[in-house]
């Protein structure tokens, strides 16, 4: 579903602030793998989802999603068939429509514009069967403004908008990390609910090596721009944060230093 192939990207090079950001990055995701990415401060990880989206070019290396080579796609065309939430919670809705107008939006990403974009009855009962899956009471708030709920009601529905339309691939970049714990809790439960009803494939950042552990089929490790571990499923089932720790250390010949992810 997802094939990254020897991509490299470097920032402001030839200048006093080059920063070389992924190094000959390679990973294969198959349909249906749920990957969590955990890794130090400037490993490539947020870097890496932006290439995925085509926030930037990269310099060399190819990008495929679903067979389709996106390498030199702009990001807006690569939109439909990606779905993204950020760690900040006002990212991703729009804060003076209300939560159903937003619903509206997300369904109707990719199509054309026209005079016919009322919400339909038939519509809004759809809407709020999904929304009464969060378990939020959002499905009697429809017309409620989105800038009025909470950043974990917030970040659930950009969660719900995200993968409406049931997208190739589905990047989460620290999609929880401005949350409290027990809302951040929450918002994962629904995270891994949605993929799997879905059978969706996603990439997620997270800096908490415990839930690194716990969500997806796969964690990736990454350190200076590329990926040095790939754990599996039945391996993610032995292993507490301590032999991960050990495999890092082993793998980049380096401790990790990194405050959140100790304390995660």
């Amino acid at each position: 579903m997802l094939e990254l192939r020897g991509i490299s990207k470097t920032f402001n090079p030839g200048t006093i602030t080059e920063k070389r950001a992924l190094s000959d990055l390679s990973l294969h995701l198959n349909p249906g793998d749920f990957v969590t990415v955990i890794g130090g401060n400037g490993a490539g990880k947020s870097t890496m989802l932006n290439a995925v989206a085509g926030v930037f070019n990269v310099d060399a290396g190819s990008i495929l999603i679903d067979g389709v080579n996106v390498t030199r796609l702009p990001e807006h065309k690569r939109a439909a068939m990606l779905g993204r939430v950020f760690q900040d919670p006002m990212i991703g809705t729009a804060a003076t429509m209300n939560i159903e107008e937003n619903l509206a939006l997300a369904y109707r990403r990719g199509q054309r514009r026209t005079l016919r974009w009322g919400i339909k009855p038939k519509e809004r009962e759809e809407y709020r069967d999904l929304l009464a899956m969060l378990g939020l009471g959002l499905e009697d708030r429809m017309t409620s403004k989105v800038g009025l709920l909470s950043g974990g009601q917030r970040q659930a529905l950009t969660l719900l908008m995200a993968t409406l339309k049931q997208p190739k691939l589905l990047l989460l970049d620290e999609h929880t990390a401005a949350l409290d714990p027990k809302t951040a809790a929450n918002v994962l439960g629904l995270t891994q609910k949605i993929i799997a009803e879905n059978h969706l494939t996603a990439l997620m950042i997270t800096h908490n090596m415990k839930d690194a552990l716990q969500y997806g089929n796969r964690t990736i490790m990454m350190h200076e721009g590329t990926v040095i571990l790939d754990i599996d499923a039945e391996t993610k089932k032995s292993i507490g944060i301590e032999d991960l720790l050990a495999m890092f250390e082993k793998a980049s010949g380096k401790e990790l230093a990194n405050d959140r992810m100790l304390l995660g």
